[in-house]
């Protein structure tokens, strides 16, 4: 989806997820590359934490009246003017702004996993998630939604394919999206990013925790010894097949 003139597109670049994918991982690769202000999540904040939250964890985070989706989305497009922003997110948390004018703001990008990987990592972390949280029937419907308003299937990569094949991957997606391929991105540099690494995946974790991607145990939950985690999975495994009809 490249803009209109044929140049450079510059509205924000979006990665579409869900927790636990591999999308810590590839937010430090942007990172890493510098011509991106890169942000993790941030309607995060508004939908657990904000005046006008959505999020029915009333219980878990104290409610800052400072913040709500009005001044968050201001905060994005206020970076967004100093520079192209990049940002990753879960669509859950914005459904219901999700009109024309917030979708033709971005380029619209897809990370799917396939939940029976993510369902049980989010399980042995997170035991009490929503299905709302999960976040599998939203992405489906931005999905649609974006597909929908440009009339052209939007980017769409696999969980899997950038753990086994992660240059082979972000090249087809920077080549997909309009920008330059850096291999050298891909390397880590030490420190927090040492915890991204394209052979682990995305970690759940509480909403207030902001911890990067970890090298994934293979100590996994059976799906069908959890009647919770079964059902989750009925449900949400047509959002994920229908949107992996399309991946690259």
């Amino acid at each position: 989806m490249g803009s209109e003139s044929g140049g450079m597109d510059n509205r924000m670049l979006v990665l579409w997820t869900t927790p636990c994918s591999t999308s810590n991982a590839f937010e430090w690769m942007m990172r890493r590359r510098g011509d991106f202000r890169c942000l993790r999540e941030p309607f995060a904040v508004p939908y657990y934490r904000g005046a006008d939250r959505r999020t029915t964890r009333f219980d878990e985070d104290p409610q800052d009246m400072s913040v709500t989706y009005a001044s968050t989305w201001q905060d994005i497009q206020r970076e967004h003017r100093k520079g192209r922003v990049f940002t990753k997110d879960f669509p859950n948390y914005i459904t219901h702004m999700a009109d024309d004018d917030f979708l033709d703001q971005f380029q619209h990008t897809f990370l799917i996993e396939h939940p029976r990987r993510a369902l049980p990592s989010m399980y042995s972390y997170w035991n009490t998630f929503t299905m709302d949280e999960c976040s599998y029937q939203a992405l489906h419907s931005m999905f649609d939604a974006v597909k929908g308003r440009y009339d052209e299937t939007p980017v769409v990569i696999e969980s899997d394919d950038l753990v086994k094949h992660p240059h082979r991957t972000v090249e087809a997606y920077c080549l997909a999206v309009g920008i330059p391929f850096l291999p050298e991105a891909l390397e880590g540099d030490g420190g927090e990013q040492d915890r991204a690494k394209w052979k682990g995946r995305g970690r759940p974790r509480q909403p207030q925790n902001r911890a990067g991607s970890q090298r994934r145990s293979n100590d996994y939950l059976q799906i069908d010894g959890v009647p919770f985690l079964r059902d989750m999975y009925d449900r949400c495994l047509p959002h994920y097949e229908a949107i992996a009809r399309h991946k690259m």
